[in-house]
């Protein structure tokens, strides 16, 4: 219940409260982020990107630790849960399964960057979904490859091969409603280190990552820096530097609870759902995709969809309605079907 909330807030179409007399205080629900979960890339028999004795599975732990207790102290409230605390091996799906769990309301992976080329540098954020850029697949390719050190892999991730371009065609089924939230914590993480210590802004960008795929709830993977440049590697390795990094992830994650916590007003259960209107400015939006699907795709479970381009993805919502309070008369119709169904504004 709490993901479908989240999403209904962050879409930035929903007001932190509607007016009129058929919503009443009693159905006044507070939107909090409660959970978050920590993800320090590598560990144990798997030591991540390397250069020399320096290890990328210290440094992202280093990080994430320290980020963690940043949380922590400022938001008692809010749940921190690692997927790792110590040096040890965890596989990719169950760092996942752990933020699934645990109902995370955000997942926040922590890496460091590595290639052949030592004058590439700066930090990158990842969100998951398809990219054609050959830079990115790289990368991805090599996060993924960790697959390989797990007891029996093939199984747990249905014959996928990290190295094969061909096996990455099942992502592209990937109907992903926790993109644009993710895409927004992504902005913020990349505005926020700007301000160094590694301050090379290499954008937000889209890769088809595994730790990301099984997340049912908004996901970033966090490159801070690259262990193969001279100048990343020392700060990278520095503890004040450290720390620096961490408070930058920590600002944006301020700011995205910012946005996050509100009050909202839900109609009452038993409420009717109004006639959809013929023409209006709001609909409830069901997925998004990178692709363009077809009418009777088996993912609109038989609604009839419509669809508005959003960027490179297209966005499906269901009905058409003249204000913000009928769609949310409607919503819990749709979301019998749809769970994570939100508001939208169609008139973009």
């Amino acid at each position: 219940m709490r993901h479908l909330i989240l999403i209904l807030m962050l879409s930035a179409c929903l007001l932190p409260a509607v007016s009129g007399t058929s919503l009443s205080a009693q159905n006044r629900q507070v939107v909090e982020l409660k959970t978050v979960v920590i993800d320090a890339g590598h560990g144990g028999h798997d030591p991540g990107a390397t250069y020399g004795k320096t290890y990328e599975k210290n440094i992202t732990l280093s990080v994430a630790k320290r980020l963690g207790d940043l949380i922590k102290r400022s938001y008692p409230s809010v749940k921190v849960i690692y997927t790792r605390s110590d040096d040890s091996f965890v596989e990719l799906y169950r760092r996942a399964d752990i933020a699934n769990k645990n109902n995370a309301d955000l997942f926040i992976s922590i890496h460091v960057n590595s290639v052949n080329d030592r004058s590439a540098r700066g930090h990158e954020t990842y969100v998951m979904g398809q990219d054609k850029n050959s830079d990115n697949f790289e990368i991805c390719r090599t996060e993924n490859s960790v697959i390989v050190l797990e007891d029996d892999y093939t199984s747990n991730y249905q014959g996928f091969d990290p190295d094969n371009p061909e096996s990455y065609i099942i992502f592209s089924l990937l109907q992903n409603a926790h993109l644009e939230q993710s895409l927004d914590f992504a902005t913020l993480v990349q505005k926020n280190a700007d301000a160094g210590p590694i301050a090379n802004n290499r954008g937000v960008k889209q890769a088809n990552f595994i730790v990301l795929w099984k997340c049912t709830m908004p996901a970033v993977l966090i490159e801070l820096g690259f262990i193969s440049n001279p100048n990343d590697m020392k700060v990278l390795t520095d503890k004040n530097s450290q720390q620096r990094i961490a408070t930058n992830i920590f600002k944006a994650f301020q700011a995205y609870k910012k946005s996050y916590d509100t009050d909202i007003y839900l109609p009452s259960s038993d409420a009717p759902a109004p006639a959809q209107q013929a023409t209006g400015n709001f609909g409830i939006q069901i997925l998004a995709s990178p692709y363009l699907l077809p009418k009777d795709a088996k993912e609109f479970k038989g609604w009839n969809c419509r669809h508005i381009r959003s960027g490179k993805n297209y966005k499906y919502y269901v009905g058409q309605y003249s204000t913000r309070e009928e769609a949310l008369k409607a919503l819990p119709g749709v979301r019998n079907s749809f769970p994570e169904a939100f508001i939208i504004k169609t008139d973009q």
